[in-house]
């Protein structure tokens, strides 16, 4: 269940719970909500703890300095001699 059907879970619960005054013998729709808005809230903790699993951390990239060429001294090429 994705993040939208959570929310879905939490609003039709809410709906329900606080929005209707119907009456059905045998349901109880006000605990009917109350079970859907938990339903929600949990696959929400859920949703969001698999979320900030999947968060790739890239490291910080390497700089490579380039080789400097030893300085030249006139004798340590072959030529001073």
């Amino acid at each position: 269940m994705g993040l939208g059907g959570c929310i879905i879970l939490i609003a039709v619960g809410a709906i329900l719970t606080f929005a209707t005054d119907w009456h059905m013998s045998g349901v109880n729709l006000d605990l009917v909500g109350v079970i859907f808005m938990a339903a929600g809230l949990i696959g929400l903790a859920t949703f969001s703890g698999i979320a900030r699993r999947r968060r790739v951390v890239v490291p910080p990239t390497r700089v490579v300095e380039e080789e400097r060429p030893a300085p030249r001294d006139g004798y340590s090429d072959g030529y001073g001699v």
